[in-house]
């Protein structure tokens, strides 16, 4: 049986018009999507890219049009006959989980939308950047966030692929790390155009928060495991699941770690379920060996069929 990862994409894959097409041509999409209310359902389709950037947007729109995908390959392709494992980067986890049935979407929904707002707080209260280093390994990158944070909280938070790690905390401390990155030889150093220092230690006042919302939901054991952020570890029930998702929000996304023990445990094919191909950039670069697909419409949901219902 052939083992499949779906992947879920976060917050940074949102773009106008995202989900359009499926959801013209797919009942099951246009279901999904008409929960998340006119308002919202107004700004992913013809809205200005600033308004669809806001946190408390993004994460419900991104969240919605992934699951959305889900549906649409689900009705598509019979995934019973495939070894399936899920997995998200960020506030994708939530997709994973949710396609994984841990949670209805509509549970899923409010979580997203309580996390988006906890972020928006604990960034207004704790204000803070991020920035990507390129072309540095991890020990040099966690070395330089470590001479940074004399000044001000400095963590590396998202190990994306080998060269590319992203670091967040205090604006003055991340700024710092970025000189230290550029002495060091960082090949490309990138601010990036942040509403906060997302997963940094600055966010633990949201992820309490999330750690007393989430205790308001009962969770399923998931039907396919779910290789988790914080820990790069498949999942494989839901007795811990709250408690990684709480600590998601102020630790590390281990991206990196969790595509290689998905390559480990034998996954031969790796589809993207959502907006934009970002993942499947990070996949090349982590093994360029195994075969990446994505659904974000029509097109590519053909390409899926063609390759999986031969």
């Amino acid at each position: 049986m052939q083992k499949i990862m779906l992947m879920f994409p976060g917050q940074g894959s949102q773009y106008i018009g995202m989900g359009k097409d499926l959801y013209e041509k797919f009942p099951v999409a246009k279901d999904i999507i008409d929960q998340i209310g006119d308002e919202l359902k107004k700004i992913i389709f013809e809205g200005t890219e600033e308004d669809l950037k806001n946190t408390q947007n993004a994460q419900p729109a991104i969240f919605a049009i992934s699951i959305a995908c889900f549906e649409v390959l689900k009705k598509t392709i019979d995934l019973s006959k495939f070894e399936i494992i899920t997995a998200g980067h960020s506030l994708g986890e939530y997709s994973a989980m949710c396609a994984s049935g841990i949670f209805s979407f509509k549970d899923g929904l409010s979580m997203v939308k309580a996390r988006g707002g906890f972020i928006q707080k604990a960034s207004e209260q704790n204000p803070g950047t991020m920035a990507a280093i390129l072309g540095l390994d991890k020990d040099t990158v966690i070395n330089v966030c470590s001479q940074a944070s004399q000044i001000g909280v400095c963590d590396a938070v998202n190990f994306n692929s080998p060269g590319q790690i992203v670091i967040s905390g205090s604006t003055q401390a991340v700024q710092k790390a970025v000189e230290l990155a550029q002495v060091q030889g960082a090949t490309k150093t990138i601010l990036l155009n942040v509403s906060g220092p997302f997963h940094s230690k600055l966010m633990t006042p949201a992820s309490q928060m999330m750690a007393d919302e989430l205790n308001k939901y009962t969770l399923n054991n998931p039907v396919y495991p779910v290789i988790t952020n914080c820990d790069a570890e498949l999942t494989k029930d839901s007795s811990n699941v709250k408690e990684k998702l709480a600590k998601q929000i102020n630790n590390s996304v281990k991206w990196d770690a969790s595509i290689l023990n998905a390559v480990a445990g034998g996954v031969e094919l790796f589809i993207e379920v959502g907006p934009q191909r970002v993942l499947s950039g990070l996949m090349r670069r982590i093994d360029k060996s195994k075969k990446v697909l994505n659904i974000e419409d029509s097109v590519s949901l053909e390409k899926i069929a063609k390759e999986l219902n031969q």
